[in-house]
């Protein structure tokens, strides 16, 4: 009996792998900017997940009315916006990075919709913007005061002494502060009532109170020589929401993806490691 051996079969080529998908990482700006201020985000970040730059209400040519009056109206404007942009729409959850005023706004949306936020990433953000007796890690409510009253005089001048402050005490003030206003540029100026309304915010909105029962897990990013959003208040926060992790930036100030990017990035890209994104 002869047996006779099969045809060699042809060698198959090895499939090519298909990269996984970055996970989508939503950006909200903060008080006066636009989501141009996220073009210094650095490489680190931008090569592992999917940036979404969204723009607050009247902010970067973003619809405004006056009816878009409290913290829920902005939370939900930009949930909206991120169905827009996001593959999956309704349904799509992604990391939510926050920046000053885009930090209320951020965990504003996680309260709204904690299905949505896979984590949150709170940079030179607080739940209190201003001082009260039993929150003296804040500015003094006068500061705000001021940049109310000079918006009505003179918009363009009130903006461009915000930039100046958010600056101050960076190691490369003048360095960020063209870098700021280079991606302020390629949109349009906010509405002059949307500003109004964000500085309200800032002034009366206090979220101590739900802190601890925010759902998603929590990175919070301070600089430590930021004038706008004290390092004291890292301690603080550290009390109200335990579970987070608390970070101090050195030699940073409030816009530390810009002045400290390969740092900013590591602590971020640690702490979404540490829970699995």
């Amino acid at each position: 009996m002869s047996f006779h051996s099969a045809p060699d079969a042809p060698a198959r080529t090895p499939a090519a792998r298909t990269p996984p998908a970055r996970t989508p990482l939503v950006l909200v700006h903060g008080w006066g900017m636009n989501a141009g201020v996220w073009a210094g985000l650095p490489d680190a970040l931008t090569e592992r997940f999917a940036p979404v730059a969204l723009d607050l209400p009247g902010h970067g040519g973003a619809p405004f009315s006056p009816e878009q009056w409290s913290l829920d109206h902005w939370a939900q404007a930009c949930l909206n916006q991120a169905d827009e942009r996001l593959p999956g729409g309704e349904d799509a959850s992604a990391v939510w990075l926050g920046w000053s005023l885009g930090g209320l706004i951020a965990l504003q949306a996680a309260r709204l919709a904690p299905e949505r936020v896979k984590a949150l990433v709170l940079v030179t953000a607080t739940p209190r913007f201003v001082r009260a007796l039993d929150w003296q890690v804040a500015v003094p409510e006068g500061t705000l005061g001021q940049f109310h009253d000079g918006l009505l005089a003179d918009p363009a001048g009130t903006l461009e002494r915000f930039l100046a402050l958010q600056v101050r005490g960076s190691e490369d003030a003048r360095g960020l502060l063209r870098r700021l206003r280079a991606g302020l540029a390629e949109q349009p100026a906010p509405d002059p009532a949307a500003l109004a309304q964000g500085l309200q915010l800032l002034r009366e909105e206090d979220l101590r109170g739900p802190l601890p029962d925010i759902r998603p897990p929590a990175l919070w990013l301070f600089g430590e020589r930021d004038t706008l959003v004290p390092a004291a208040a890292a301690e603080r926060v550290a009390l109200l929401m335990p579970e987070a992790r608390v970070q101090v930036l050195p030699g940073a100030a409030h816009a530390p993806w810009l002045s400290h990017g390969p740092e900013t990035a590591t602590a971020i890209i640690e702490f979404l490691d540490t829970i699995g994104l």
